[in-house]
Formats: structure tokens, sequence, C-alpha cells
């Protein structure tokens, strides 16, 4: 038994060494869980700790059996994994097949019995703009990848609801931090100085719900110890401006002379303010 008389558990992760995924693979072995990972053939070796690995080279190919096989024995999944290339994600067809191999996932889950399955969605699900999203605010995504994500959501909780299998769905925020890729703007500007060179940003007054990225593993692999289900925004709840950010990590280095803000056009479509309503319960509530 762990702290607080919560029982271990054996958790079957995708996305092990993406961004985000690395953090709930990290989380989830400091709160003494077990790990499981599917990951493409050869990539092992980026992965943030322990772990029995299972190898695929195409995990969004693999078929119900394939998942039915790999979930033996597993309590709960967290399905992090999805097509994310920087600067075309948002609208590449690749989205379709994320959503086919996800419910390969869940067919193959829920035949192997598993008790809990979290998937991980997008604040990007919802209207925008808005100061005050909350798990039930209005939807209207506007990309193919948010798109994907709320039609996979909106499938799978009635498909789970006559399983028997809890069903959770993390919505992410606007992260920062470890291994983020470098065209995000916490990124961008450390580059910019640690180059000496100016950071070239938008005025920067757009609201944002900025969270670090390892905040929001650990939010997420709480959820395997609440079982709370339904939607959960994975946020800070506070809003801060991009010029803040921005500042912030200049200060951080000392060069806040370096950021030039009005010298970029913000990006077409840029939402002017995007805050979450936190809704994650906390383990023993």
């Amino acid at each position: 038994m762990r702290p607080g008389s919560l029982p271990a558990k054996t958790v079957l992760l995708t996305g092990a060494t993406g961004f985000v995924g690395r953090q709930i693979h990290r989380a989830l072995s400091e709160n003494g869980h077990s790990v499981r990972v599917v990951l493409r053939t050869g990539t092992g070796g980026r992965l943030a700790a322990e772990a029995d690995i299972i190898e695929t080279e195409d995990l969004f190919a693999e078929e119900p059996a394939f998942w039915s096989k790999a979930s033996a024995g597993v309590d709960a999944i967290i399905h992090a994994a999805w097509f994310a290339t920087p600067g075309i994600y948002l609208h590449a067809p690749e989205n379709l097949d994320c959503v086919r191999g996800s419910l390969a996932l869940a067919r193959g889950a829920a035949s192997a019995g598993v008790g809990h399955v979290i998937g991980i969605g997008t604040c990007f699900e919802y209207a925008l703009p808005s100061a005050h999203l909350s798990s039930d605010s209005p939807l209207g995504p506007t990309t193919l990848y948010a798109t994907a994500k709320l039609a996979l959501l909106q499938i799978l909780q009635p498909f789970f609801a006559g399983t028997g299998t809890t069903f959770s769905w993390a919505r992410l925020f606007y992260l920062y931090g470890e291994g983020e890729h470098p065209s995000r703007l916490a990124a961008y500007v450390r580059q910019q100085i640690d180059r000496g060179q100016v950071a070239r940003l938008s005025s920067g007054t757009q609201l944002r719900d900025f969270l670090d990225v390892r905040a929001a593993g650990a939010m997420v692999a709480q959820v395997v110890d609440t079982g709370q289900p339904g939607a959960i925004n994975i946020c800070s709840g506070r809003a801060v401006t991009v010029r803040q950010l921005a500042e912030r990590v200049a200060d951080a280095m000392g060069r806040r002379d370096l950021l030039e803000f009005g010298a970029a056009e913000p990006r077409p479509g840029d939402p002017t303010v995007v805050v979450g309503v936190c809704n994650l319960v906390s383990a023993g509530n």
C-alpha cells in the first residue's frame, strides 16, 4: 500500500515519450504505480522512468485484439498518444488515423475488462474566447485536431457507459516547460536569450491559462487514484498575459531587455482569452 492507504495500480500509458506523456509517466512512477507503455519501436531510450515496454511500428494501426492483449492485468489506461507535429497537427489528416486507432484501443480495453480509461483532450474543444471555461462550458472546436478530439470523447462516453468502465477526459490548456518544442512561447524566449538575440513577440495582451507541463502530468496521473469520471480541466485557473509569461522567463535569465513586444503579428484566429476553471478533485476526497 502507498501513503494514504491508496493501492498501487498497473497503468498502461501511450505517448510516454511525448511532451506531456513523459511527465505523466514520471508522476505515475513517483506515485508508486507500475507502468506499462506502448510505444514506437526503438524509442524506449526516451522514457522518463522505468516501465514494461510493448513496441509497435504504429500504435494507431493496431486492432482491438492487440490492445486487449496489451491491457491484460491492467487497472487503468492513460491514452496520451496523438499526432502532434508542430505547425501541421491542427489540420493534419493524421488526426483521423488517431481517432480510428483510439477506437480500437477502447474496444480492446473494454474486452480486457480495464476498469478505468483516461483520454487526453484539449481546451480548444470549447467555444472560444472565454475567461471562465468550466468543464460543461459550450463546445465549438474550429480545427480538425480539436474536432477529432471532441468526436472521440462523444463516441467513447456512451461506449464506456455500456461496459462498466469508468471514462475520464483530461482537457489540457496552455502548457510550457521541460521538453517543449522550440516554436512554443517560453522555449522561443529562452532560445533567443541564450543566443543573445531579441525575441520578437506580439503585443502580448492575450490572456492565457498557463501551466507547467510537469504539474499537468502530475494532475493527469492523479486521476488514476481519484477515479474522477467525465471532463476534467487540467489548468491553473489563473489568467496570465502572454507578455507576463515572457517577462517571467526573461527575468529568470536576467535579460528582459531582449524582449520586443509588438514586433510580431498575432497568429491568425488566436483567441483573445482562454482561461479554465479547474475541477480536478484531490486524492482521498
